[in-house]
């Protein structure tokens, strides 16, 4: 929602929910970690009936703390967690990993980690070693990091569909946006990235799939339309964005509800 634009204002807060709410959108995802922004922010979500993915950002394990205290007070469909360190070897990994699981269970709050770069999980073959040694460890699913980090060649091969789609069997949650293999957000309503569209829908439709395998049956499921600006928004020479973000957040929105009706079905 943020805009970053010489040429137009930003949104309050309340205006950014209540543009969001009035466009039929589910919830928000947001920082969840200060207790006074979070109050503000909830008071707002309870007024539109909407949900929040609380974000949240720990170096350590009692670094999760706050958030869970704050989850525990303004209650979120599900935490986050992004893992802010960047450690080489998996021996170093596991205990922080497991001491956030530890404190998830104990709060009885769902706390999935996210798969992002300049984080714990910037790399798939270490992520996917991270799995081999936590079989049940519960990812955010952000691919699109994943699709740069390791620039595939396209078409996309088997061995690669095959590494993402283990991802994708451990997400329990998703960000939405369509990288190509040297950009991690392009121009979903360009008809030249139309390829790149769908190979990230083939993906998701996998993952929708795979998690209606696993999850209970009265579960739901958060498919986050996460179209960043600048840097992630690609510019002009103006240094405006090249399309309309908010625009293309609706489409993807659509694209997804209808490829959710298609795995439901």
């Amino acid at each position: 929602m943020e805009r970053r634009s010489a040429r137009y204002p930003e949104l309050s807060l309340e205006e950014n929910i209540e543009k969001i709410a009035a466009a039929g959108f589910d919830g928000i995802s947001t920082h969840w970690y200060d207790r006074n922004v979070v109050a503000r922010i909830a008071g707002l979500l309870r007024q539109h009936g909407l949900q929040a993915e609380g974000q949240c950002f720990p170096k350590t394990v009692d670094d999760l703390k706050p958030a869970l205290e704050v989850a525990a007070e303004f209650n979120v469909h599900h935490i986050c967690l992004q893992p802010d360190v960047r450690l080489r070897r998996l021996e170093d990994c596991i205990p922080l990993l497991e001491g956030w699981q530890r404190l998830a269970e104990e709060a009885g709050i769902d706390v999935w980690i996210e798969t992002h770069r300049d984080r714990m999980t910037t790399d798939l073959f270490f992520t996917l070693d991270l799995l081999d040694r936590l079989p049940d460890l519960r990812l955010l699913g952000d691919i699109s990091h994943f699709l740069v980090g390791r620039e595939f060649a396209w078409p996309v091969s088997d061995e690669n569909h095959a590494l993402i789609h283990r991802i994708l069997d451990s997400s329990w949650a998703f960000h939405g946006r369509v990288a190509s293999r040297e950009q991690v957000q392009i121009e979903i309503s360009f008809p030249h990235h139309r390829p790149w569209v769908d190979l990230f829908l083939g993906w998701w439709e996998y993952g929708f799939r795979s998690w209606r395998k696993r999850a209970d049956k009265d579960a739901t499921l958060a498919f986050t339309c996460e179209l960043g600006p600048k840097p992630y928004a690609i510019t002009g020479r103006d240094g405006e964005d090249s399309t309309d973000r908010w625009e293309e957040s609706l489409l993807m929105r659509q694209e997804i509800r209808d490829l959710w009706a298609k795995v439901a079905s």
